[in-house]
């Protein structure tokens, strides 16, 4: 998932959350928190993985000489 799409998502948490707050409805606050911490750990295993990637082929270059 992009980081684009990471945003969008917890916007929609959010605007989610704001919308059940205003209105009383608890399943779709809760829904909107959802969403957010959704985001939230995506976008940490997307910040993972490109990490562990740099590793990764700074590691390859060291063996081939790079």
């Amino acid at each position: 998932m992009s980081d684009a799409e990471n945003k969008a998502e917890d916007l929609k948490g959010r605007a989610k959350e704001a919308a059940g707050s205003l209105t009383g409805n608890d399943d779709l606050k809760s829904e909107g928190k959802t969403d957010q911490a959704s985001s939230s750990v995506k976008g940490k295993i997307d910040d993972a993985a490109g990490k562990a990637k740099d590793v990764a082929e700074s590691a390859k270059d060291k063996l081939t000489g790079n």
